[in-house]
């Protein structure tokens, strides 16, 4: 039976829990399971390195530290936005999260975490950036590098 090596394909269901037990994220509850390939960035690295050596069939659980998941909380990640800058039909409220453009195309999200009479605060950090997180994952299939 084939283990997962960098470059496999894999066919996977997992769930992110917080440290309080909140689901972050979750595929276990979805009919078809994800499919990546180890490397491609779907998960952070450390959480990729999670699935090495695993079969199909098998299951695991790992705890990682904010450093091996997401990464910490950077605060020059927050950026006062003009509510102008907003669309028109958008009306931002704390805890929204929002997905931004960048000049160069690239998409990353923010949430808001205040807003004022013309502007609004908005942390560009990963949402769980800064937690302690549980990764479960179910590997279902192991297909071999391409």
């Amino acid at each position: 039976m084939r283990s997962v090596v960098y470059g496999s394909r894999i066919t996977l269901r997992f769930r992110v829990t917080l440290e309080d037990g909140t689901v972050a994220e979750s595929n276990f509850e979805e009919a078809e399971p994800l499919e990546i390939h180890v490397g491609d960035g779907t998960f952070p690295e450390q959480l990729e390195l999670c699935l090495l050596g695993l079969r199909a069939g098998q299951r695991d659980t790992r705890r990682l530290r904010p450093e091996q998941a997401w990464g910490l909380r950077d605060p020059d990640n927050r950026q006062q936005i003009a509510l102008q800058d907003f669309p028109p039909d958008m009306h931002p409220a704390p805890g929204q999260i929002i997905e931004f453009q960048l000049p160069e195309g690239e998409e990353v999200l923010g949430t808001v975490l205040a807003v004022g009479a013309d502007h609004a605060e908005v942390d560009f950090n990963h949402p769980l950036a800064g937690h302690t997180v549980d990764f479960e994952v179910e590997v279902v299939a192991v297909a071999p590098p391409q």
